[in-house]
């Protein structure tokens, strides 16, 4: 009798580890499918037809704004690189170009982090297409206590901050931080 009541108290305690499990909002994974929103530390090139003047490249700043010419400051946070490329056409239209043609790159994504237990936790550059896995390769591999079948991942998605835990083989998004879990056996 006392060894069902251990077994019972063992498997209880197995079960309440599991608790904090949360399966991502739906959201988590619709970013995945939308345009790409500009933030903080993307570079763009950012190219006017035939005003080799004021094509140049440009880093969205910290407050999520880029500098241009004539023009001034422009906000480009939250954007996608289509509307950037209107809102400088329509700021140019506005006394400066008569009919500019404007176009809009990300030369070089915002950095995504990667913690936990992997051999060189830190930042890294995204490159388009990543998986988790991929970013796991990129700081080195596992370390000899990871969990190698999920990860944790933290994601702003329209302003909001969702954590959703994922099998490795997710795409990830630049600014994720990702976080490698430690196995329990």
């Amino acid at each position: 009798m006392p060894f069902r009541w251990i077994l019972i108290g063992l498997l209880a305690a197995a079960l309440s580890g599991c608790s904090g499990y949360r399966r991502p909002p739906a959201a988590f994974h619709e970013t995945l499918t939308q345009a790409y929103r500009l933030e903080s530390s993307d570079q763009l090139r950012v190219i006017v037809f035939g005003q080799d003047t004021l094509s140049n490249n440009y880093i969205v700043d910290q407050s999520g704004i880029i500098s241009f010419p004539l023009i001034g400051n422009v906000e480009a946070r939250g954007k996608t690189q289509a509307e950037l490329a209107a809102e400088i056409g329509r700021k140019l239209r506005q006394g400066y170009l008569r009919d500019p043609d404007v176009s809009v790159e990300v030369t070089t994504y915002r950095p995504f982090f990667i913690m936990g237990e992997v051999q060189n936790p830190g930042q890294y550059s995204y490159v388009a297409g990543m998986t988790a896995q991929n970013a796991i390769a990129t700081a080195g591999g596992f370390s000899t206590r990871a969990r190698q079948k999920d990860v944790d991942i933290t994601r702003q998605t329209n302003g909001e901050i969702l954590n959703g835990r994922v099998p490795i083989s997710d795409p990830i998004r630049p600014g994720d931080t990702i976080y490698v879990r430690e196995r329990y056996f």
